[in-house]
């Protein structure tokens, strides 16, 4: 299949590397001289313009960093109007549900189908081919799309129409992050009782108590540490969950206290 790819950047090139190798005809999207040739090595045609890379693409993939630079890409540098008639738009970037919907319908009155898939995972779960995909679309659509996903997704969740790819993802890096935060909780008070932090850790991992965000911290040693190490991607996500709950008239309610806490131990915000 001819594809089309714009953001090769941390989790994007991973991507490109597994579609490459899946047999699909790349052409990557670069903005800097020093970004072309090691797409080049992967494979992958490259081409500074926008235009080009949807010229006959099958399916373009977005993975840019933020939900601004979505809606510049795909509206304002117009991705969506230069795509093939029957093509399929594919956006992995963690953005605002109402973005997915925008260009979902900047989309359709370009005969352009569109699908949100955000990802839960980092780039070694899409070189393995076992990254999560959260995916917003109807069932004809996802069907079109999931033999492509599957170069690097599994598994491949069709959650809802558009825009409902972004709703869990946003959810999970709440619940995700509150799990952080309960965790700096246990290690306040294992703390005050006089116990070693990453002992307490490694114990709740062999229990009822596990979780993901669990693992991550008992591999650093610390919840400091995990929150620290994390702290680049945390920004954003806890940003992104507020601003966006925030224009659907919600807030984090009861996971708030947590939420907090996971942002003071990442260095975010101390109040």
């Amino acid at each position: 299949m001819q594809i089309g790819f714009v953001g090769a950047g941390r989790m994007g090139r991973p991507m490109l590397q597994r579609l490459v190798g899946a047999g699909h005809a790349v052409t990557a999207h670069y903005l800097f001289d020093e970004q072309a040739p090691p797409l080049l090595e992967d494979g992958a045609k490259v081409s500074r313009s926008l235009g080009e890379v949807a010229a006959g693409a099958e399916m373009v993939f977005v993975n840019v960093l933020t939900d601004a630079q979505v809606r510049a890409v795909c509206l304002e540098d117009g991705l969506v109007p230069a795509m093939e008639a029957g093509s399929l738009l594919v956006i992995h970037t963690t953005s605002s549900p109402a973005t997915a919907e925008l260009v979902a319908a900047a989309g359709a009155a370009n005969d352009v189908s569109v699908i949100d898939s955000p990802v839960s995972g980092g780039p070694h779960d899409i070189t393995a081919g076992t990254i999560t995909l959260f995916v917003g679309a109807d069932e004809k659509t996802f069907a079109r799309a999931r033999p492509v996903l599957a170069a690097y997704g599994d598994p491949i969740l069709n959650v809802g129409p558009a825009g409902s790819g972004q709703k869990v993802k946003l959810l999970n890096n709440a619940v995700f992050s509150a799990n952080i935060g309960a965790l700096a909780v246990a290690a306040r008070l294992a703390d005050g009782l006089g116990m070693d932090e990453s002992a307490l850790m490694r114990a709740i991992q062999h229990a009822s108590g596990d979780s993901r965000a669990l693992a991550g911290v008992a591999s650093r040693g610390s919840v400091g540490e995990f929150a620290s190490g994390v702290q680049q991607f945390l920004v954003k996500d806890i940003e992104v969950v507020r601003e966006i709950l925030a224009e659907l008239g919600h807030d984090l309610g009861p996971l708030e206290p947590l939420y907090a806490e996971t942002a003071h131990r990442a260095g975010i915000y101390t109040s």
